[in-house]
């Protein structure tokens, strides 16, 4: 079963998680039974970045989450605005636990950008911790332990401008969007574009994210900064089937970067995904789904148990 242009995908089930602060995590859970995806959204964005990629790993037999991190999409704001990397990790560390016991296996992780580094970051936590990690496998989509310099001002730029006044209307931020991307064909609809945003009482449509999450501790080194020494030792450590992707045009990850992190994480696969930029799934979404799957069924057959 594919999920393809002609059918109709299947309407997840929503899921409440805890977080370490006795937050809530809103989810959608894609599927019944079988091996646990928990995907990771990256800064800025909800849960439905992810929506057609659950779909596609529950029809061929996973169950996939997609979940909000804190801060994002319906999952709750932090009171005190923690959205230091150790508060996302603590979070973490609880739903993948929750996971392991529902479905008597270790979820694998698939994070995009700041979801990947939150998902690299946190499994390098639990092996110096606990003496083992949480996930059965990790995918990391267009994140490294170092970034561009460049693309990582553009994209902090971007988050922060009308982060506070928002849009007077939902096709005003899809002007912003179009600005942002031109390179993508805008869509005939701006509805999945709506499901970021929130109306305020005053009227005016804002991000689907606490805007306090920009002054957190973001941890994503540029090529400026010298790189963090916890996510060294997390790729150092990493024994888990890794794959790396990279949007072969990305404006955040250079060749080096890759390259870089691959010298640290020696097991790992690498994908350079052509025609992509930073939004790899989006920008070349039948090329990274079906090199996903490729990974998964053999990093993590849909019949194994961890």
């Amino acid at each position: 079963m594919l999920i393809g242009k002609f059918m109709t995908k299947p309407e997840p089930v929503q899921e409440v998680f805890i977080g370490a602060g006795g937050n809530r995590l809103i989810a959608d859970r894609f599927g019944e039974s079988g091996n646990p995806v928990l995907l990771l959204h990256g800064g800025g964005q909800t849960r439905h970045a992810w929506s057609g990629t659950a779909a596609a790993l529950a029809a061929q037999g996973r169950v996939a989450y997609s979940m909000d991190q804190r801060g994002h999409g319906d999952s709750d704001w932090d009171p005190q605005g923690d959205y230091r990397h150790t508060a996302f990790a603590a979070d973490l560390r609880l739903v993948a636990t929750e996971l392991a016991r529902r479905h008597g296996a270790q979820p694998i992780a698939i994070g995009a950008s700041f979801g990947g580094l939150i998902a690299l970051f946190t499994e390098g936590l639990a092996v110096r911790d606990l003496g083992e990690g949480l996930f059965a496998a990790l995918v990391l989509v267009d994140i490294t332990l170092r970034t561009s310099d460049e693309g990582a001002d553009k994209i902090r730029g971007f988050m922060r401008s009308n982060s506070l006044e928002g849009f007077a209307s939902v096709d005003e931020a899809a002007e912003a969007v179009a600005a942002y991307m031109p390179h993508r064909p805008k869509p005939k609809s701006n509805k999945g574009l709506q499901k970021n945003l929130r109306q305020r009482p005053d009227g005016r449509w804002r991000w689907h994210w606490d805007p306090r999450f920009m002054d957190g501790e973001m941890r994503i080194d540029s090529d400026r900064q010298a790189v963090d020494p916890d996510l060294v030792k997390a790729a150092e450590t990493l024994s888990v089937p890794t794959l790396l992707v990279r949007g072969a045009s990305s404006e955040l990850v250079h060749e080096e970067h890759a390259q870089e992190f691959l010298g640290l994480a020696k097991d790992a696969e690498y994908l350079d995904v052509a025609g992509a930029r930073h939004m790899v799934a989006g920008d070349a979404n039948d090329q990274f789904t079906s090199a996903l799957s490729d990974f998964l069924n053999r990093a993590v057959p849909v019949e194994a148990t961890v």
